[in-house]
């Protein structure tokens, strides 16, 4: 089951969108395209709802609106589409559960593909004022997303602070520049462990000649069997995605071989005009006492260090990779897998001490759900979210959440059990 899972994470982090039968071009270069054939999409069964779809300002877009519409609208922000041309609109997993329970909801497809999140914001708001324009003013205004949509789902609150009532970012980027150190920080602690000479930025070879030698000098087969430095990469991994938490050891296996194919191509993630990544000051540990060990303390010693270019991040406003600060305007609240290492779980304990920072904790909620894959969530997860975030919106109701800021809260077997759905694998069952 690890192979599957990382394996279907791989294809859908780098697979490229191939050309359909006709197109429209969306502002060259390069030539994004919509293919407008794919983008009538039917009711589902037992429901009756008005559907329209096109291509706004160059992004393909979906609209349902049900025959008893409540005057809520959920605009929806999808993920990662890698970089290809094709441009396509998802719809929200919780269709169903919207569209029954009277909520009309709106999908772009952005009107570029790539780590684009000013672009993702600024696709998103338009087709809310363009539904205002056709269907008309909604009362209330939700914002959901999915990993780098719950990146865009977390700047665009920010930046449009009166325009939605409440938000449902799921397994986001809500760290934003942290999740690209992160993926260095995995990289160059493993070589250093392996005794191999670092490069940054990279090598072009990195893949071929360099990966093979650092992974035989972990463990064979790695990740499923490591030796003793192939277990310290294991447990710094652990500690910079999050902390120890139930069932790391496997989600190690799931992800270990995927993270040495993100993050190395250069530093600046195909949207900044230099390197974001930075590791100059980080601090390394294996075990989980905050003093250094003499292993830890060679470790650190021996790490490559890379220090961002100046130009390659922005503190505010939607630039490069746009920050989020914190300052939450409206209720949030955001779901996040614990075992999930693509976008780790770290991303929202960032999300929440930034919030802590600017005296918006009371606005966020954060739930565990104990699952191995990146937005490996049930159904039922997401629509129960979003249920208790409307309740929170319309009847003042502040919905529980996790203590994700608590390392031996973090650490209990039972982290997670609160919120997460029976058949999720990879975990001991939550029933004593």
């Amino acid at each position: 089951m690890t192979k599957r899972l990382a394996l279907s994470a791989l294809l859908g982090f780098l697979s490229l969108l191939v050309l359909g039968a006709t197109s429209v071009l969306a502002g060259p270069p390069p030539a994004y395209f919509v293919d407008e054939s794919k983008l009538p999409f039917d009711a589902l069964a037992g429901t009756s709802t008005t559907r329209s779809w096109g291509v706004h300002n160059g992004a393909g877009y979906r609209i349902e609106v049900p025959d008893n519409w409540n005057g809520d609208l959920v605009l929806y922000a999808h993920g990662f589409r890698g970089i290809g041309l094709e441009l396509t609109v998802s719809n929200p997993r919780i269709r169903q559960y919207l569209v029954t329970n009277g909520y009309a909801w709106a999908a772009s497809s952005y009107s570029k593909n790539g780590y684009d999140v000013p672009q993702g914001v600024k696709d998103t708001h338009a087709l809310g004022e363009l539904f205002n324009g056709r269907v008309g003013h909604p009362r209330r205004t939700y914002f959901t997303g999915h990993s780098m949509g719950g990146h865009i789902t977390g700047v665009a609150i920010e930046q449009y602070p009166q325009a939605y009532v409440a938000a449902l970012p799921m397994c986001g980027v809500m760290g934003d520049d942290e999740l690209f150190d992160y993926f260095l920080d995995f990289n160059l602690v493993a070589q250093a462990l392996a005794g191999v000479p670092a490069q940054f930025p990279f090598p072009a070879d990195y893949q071929t000649a360099v990966v093979p030698v650092v992974k035989a000098a972990l463990g064979a087969p790695y990740p499923f069997v490591l030796n003793a430095r192939g277990q310290q990469l294991r447990d710094v991994t652990q500690n910079i995605s999050g902390g120890p938490r139930p069932a790391f050891s496997f989600s190690f296996q799931v992800w270990g071989n995927f993270l040495f194919t993100v993050g190395v191509t250069g530093g600046d993630i195909g949207v900044a005009p230099g390197n974001v990544q930075d590791n100059g000051d980080t601090v390394y540990q294996i075990d989980s006492d905050p003093a250094l060990s003499t292993a830890e303390i060679a470790l650190n010693a021996a790490v490559l260090r890379v220090t961002r270019d100046p130009q390659g991040r922005h503190l505010n406003g939607l630039a490069n990779i746009p920050p989020i600060s914190g300052r939450l305007p409206i209720p949030v609240l955001s779901l996040h897998t614990i075992g999930d290492l693509f976008v780790p779980f770290s991303m929202e304990q960032v999300y929440a001490r930034r919030a802590a920072a600017q005296g918006a904790s009371d606005l966020l909620v954060t739930r565990a759900i104990r699952d191995h894959n990146h937005c490996g969530f049930a159904v039922q997860e997401e629509a129960r979210a979003f249920a208790d975030l409307v309740n929170w919106v319309t009847n003042g109701i502040k919905p529980a959440g996790d203590d994700i800021l608590t390392p031996a809260t973090v650490a209990d077997p039972k982290f997670g059990c609160q919120f997460s759905v029976p058949g999720h694998e990879g975990f001991a069952s939550c029933v004593p």
